[in-house]
């Protein structure tokens, strides 16, 4: 099917929006893109990592300029604290090969390949419904618009997704994740730490929890070879919990300081922030990915559990499978029927990686201390239970 012609409202304007624009831009839809912020997205610039077929594929077909400043790396250094003694011990290695983009020079390349879409900043979707006809209505500051296809980019409270999936709200797993970026003068005095950052990922166990650690660019003019420290703590939050996630920003670092070897916790002690967030980790699965006229990409679709490393990646993959079915296709309708039988088996097989992941690395940790590389290879497996995960690339 030539999309043109074809009119495609897209509710949200952040990385799965700009991607889902540019699949329904180059399969030769009309395009329009509806943000509720009025800021810059480009200055959230926290950490995600991208498998790398996937960040070539997107080269290769023109989603992303070869140029956009990546971090990639090679290999995951699992860590513990010695017992008693506080010093660092590496216990395992893994071939892992990551793509580490910045969240807001990521956002910033598909913002501007989405350039032939009309790209509407501070204009909140204060509904979306279906017509008699069969299209789809949205209603956005005081005007509406009729669309063939309309795509929920709109994240985890999505408005779209409540069209498909009415009462569909995110499940609590119970613990929390703290995300930050530090500038690299956070590593002075930590040369051994910034030279294995520089070639691996890594990832510290403790009991109830863990951290990754792994470098990203930095952006906003810096020179391609210039990065900043991402990383990602995960944990129960202390009883009793702050109403506001964000006042629990100071209990990472009591976390660190308690369990983490000195030198990682000096670095997360550091006070220059780029970026911190603390939010609590979900599951949320749509049981449709698409019914016409409507179609859920990115979190609207699904949350799954941070550890699979697949927010951004499902949405890029989301988007990518939409060009492919709008071309593919005979009309909008089973196009977007196509996707659905893509989209949703992806989002629920994520959806339990996701659970095992955070089951075995946080609710039920094991006894770091005691792994060694062909304990932590045959965790590895049972935790995958036969699914498979572009971070344990190295699991046989």
């Amino acid at each position: 099917m030539a999309a043109t012609g074809l009119r495609m409202g897209v509710v949200g304007g952040s990385i799965a929006g700009c991607a889902m624009a540019i699949a329904g831009s180059r399969a030769g839809a009309d395009v329009t893109v509806y943000e509720r912020s009025t800021g810059e997205l480009q200055d959230r610039g926290l950490g995600i990592v991208i498998p790398p077929p996937l960040h070539e594929q997107l080269v290769a077909t023109g989603y992303l300029d070869a140029a956009m400043p990546t971090a990639p790396v090679a290999t995951r250094v699992w860590l513990t604290r010695q017992p008693g003694q506080r010093s660092a011990r590496e216990f395992a290695r893994q071939p892992s090969p990551v793509t580490p983009c910045n969240w807001g020079l990521l956002w910033r390349a598909l913002r501007a390949k989405a350039d032939s879409a009309r790209y509407y900043r501070g204009r909140p979707v204060t509904s979306v419904e279906r017509t008699a006809s069969g299209h789809a209505l949205v209603r956005a500051a005081g005007a509406e618009e009729s669309y063939d296809i309309v795509v929920g980019a709109d994240g985890h409270r999505s408005l779209t997704r409540h069209v498909l999936a009415p009462g569909l709200s995110p499940s609590p797993a119970g613990y929390m994740v703290w995300r930050g970026a530090l500038p690299l003068s956070a590593l002075d005095g930590h040369q051994r730490q910034l030279e294995l950052l520089r070639s691996a990922w890594i990832t510290i166990g403790y009991p109830g929890g863990h951290g990754i650690f792994y470098l990203i660019p930095r952006g906003g003019g810096a020179g391609p070879d210039e990065r900043l420290l991402a990383y990602a703590v995960y944990a129960k939050p202390p009883a009793p919990e702050p109403g506001d996630p964000q006042e629990l920003a100071p209990y990472v670092r009591e976390i660190a300081d308690e369990h983490f070897p000195p030198e990682w916790a000096d670095i997360v002690a550091r006070g220059e922030h780029t970026s911190m967030v603390c939010h609590p980790v979900t599951d949320l699965h749509a049981p449709r990915s698409a019914d016409p006229p409507f179609l859920l990409a990115g979190d609207a679709a699904g949350v799954t559990r941070p550890h699979t490393a697949s927010g951004a990646v499902k949405a890029l993959q989301d988007a990518l499978c939409l060009e492919e079915a709008l071309r593919g296709s005979a009309s909008p309708a089973e196009a977007l029927r196509h996707y659905a039988r893509e989209r949703t088996a992806e989002g629920a097989r994520l959806m339990e990686l996701g659970r095992r992941l955070g089951g075995a690395q946080v609710e039920r940790t094991p006894d770091w201390t005691a792994m060694d590389q062909e304990a932590v290879d045959t965790w590895c497996r049972a935790t995958l239970a036969g699914s498979t995960s572009y971070l344990y690339g190295g699991v046989r």
